[in-house]
């Protein structure tokens, strides 16, 4: 069973980066239809933390004013030292002043159910239930896949936005495996007030101890609730196995609880009471570096976790999959009468130096929390400029100026 032969793009997931895809794809005049291998719309718990790259693009697509009041701004993260409280360092997330925009701290299911409704104003389709399966056929015209029920579909763009687990990418790489970087988060969401904040005491700040560094994070409009957290070393498990960690709620909130010695008397309130409906456990993988982002025909494309599922250091993975989605959608709009090679290597090759450069603030950061690193070195703010300042528009038009388009 087939069926029709469609112009549309087709997006494999509707996560955050296939949504904001099509919205900008939309945007372009350009057809598309999302398919979602999930019965019903994604409700993942936790929140995202959107630097100002990101909030232009949200801002481009009419987003940002939907959304803005809908969670926590802030500028900057603060890292102090766990047992005296000393300032050790500022992670700048937003500045209006520099870059237009505060940091915006949302619950990602906030951010998809207003995606989703821009989704029906706008007639975008899209289709639940319906599980990609495996690429069928490809030539330089179009590619035909086959979903999970035994039907396909064809399309002159397949794009795997499905995530770090992506089903798309086994077309390009059959035998890849994402790496598990051997750290695993647990989380959980508490009331602000129950920390008894010292007055003047910023937040959100990340308390670092020989042992280990514990997070707080507000989240909500108001700030009303924080998010707690601490790093976990721990051998890889199966699916089975990380389903047994993430049912175990009494071993999370052990381990919230433990060197407690080693934190400030607002980490103690932080964990004396924690509903285990509020515990998250994320293990964190990687995807190594992938040379092409795109099949040799390029009918086929990964984007987003699919393509560079990047660690949480520097917060840029999901800020980074939508500077993937909307530079593509630009490019793809500008591309000449429907030739798509050189929009693709210049789109693919655009965003790897990016995710490069990120990937090396991320190693950056990272050496700089490790004990023993001295605190006026670690003082020295990093220049965000590059990463916060870009002008996605002016590097496509420069581009298609090039091409003559």
């Amino acid at each position: 069973m087939s069926t029709p032969s469609s112009k549309e793009v087709a997006i494999i997931g509707s996560g955050l980066s296939g949504l904001t895809l099509a919205l900008a794809l939309q945007q372009n005049n350009i057809k598309c239809r999302v398919f979602e291998s999930r019965p019903a719309p994604l409700n993942i718990g936790g929140a995202v933390m959107l630097s100002p790259n990101a909030l232009k693009i949200l801002k481009a697509l009419n987003v940002y004013d939907r959304l803005r009041h809908k969670g926590y701004n802030f500028d900057n993260l603060e890292y102090r030292a766990a047992g005296d409280g000393t300032l050790v360092e500022i992670q700048e997330f937003g500045s209006e002043e520099k870059y237009g925009f505060k940091a915006l701290r949302i619950y990602r299911n906030v951010l998809i159910t207003e995606l989703l409704e821009m989704f029906k104003e706008q007639n975008i389709p899209i289709t639940f239930g319906k599980k990609f399966s495996r690429v069928i056929s490809e030539t330089d015209k179009e590619v035909e896949w086959e979903f999970s029920d035994g039907t396909t579909g064809t399309a002159p763009l397949l794009i795997g936005a499905d995530g770090i687990h992506s089903t798309v990418r086994r077309y390009l790489y059959p035998d890849l495996e994402t790496k598990f970087t051997g750290m695993v988060g647990i989380t959980a969401a508490v009331p602000t007030s129950q920390l008894q904040l010292p007055e003047g005491y910023h937040i959100p700040v990340t308390l670092m101890s020989q042992k280990g560094a514990f997070v707080i994070a507000p989240q909500q409009e108001d700030g009303s609730e924080v998010l707690i957290g601490k790093q976990l070393r721990i051998e890889e498990k199966d699916r089975a196995g990380w389903n047994d960690l993430s049912n175990n709620k009494e071993e999370s909130v052990r381990f919230l609880q433990s060197n407690n010695d080693l934190f400030p008397e607002i980490v103690h309130n932080a964990v004396s009471k924690i509903s285990h409906d509020k515990i998250n456990v994320w293990p964190f993988y990687i995807v190594p570096k992938l040379e092409n982002w795109a099949s040799q025909n390029r009918r086929v494309v990964i984007l987003g976790d699919a393509a560079h599922a990047i660690p949480p250091s520097a917060g840029q993975g999901i800020n980074q999959a939508f500077e993937d989605v909307y530079i593509f959608a630009l490019l793809l709009a500008k591309s000449n009468k429907g030739d798509i090679q050189n929009a693709l290597t210049f789109w693919q090759d655009y965003r790897q130096k990016r995710v490069g450069k990120v990937l090396e603030l991320n190693q950056q950061i990272d050496l700089r929390r490790l004990p023993g690193t001295p605190a006026d070195q670690r003082r020295e703010p990093f220049d965000l400029s590059w990463l916060y300042n870009v002008d996605f528009e002016a590097d496509v038009e420069e581009w298609a100026a090039q091409q003559g388009n």
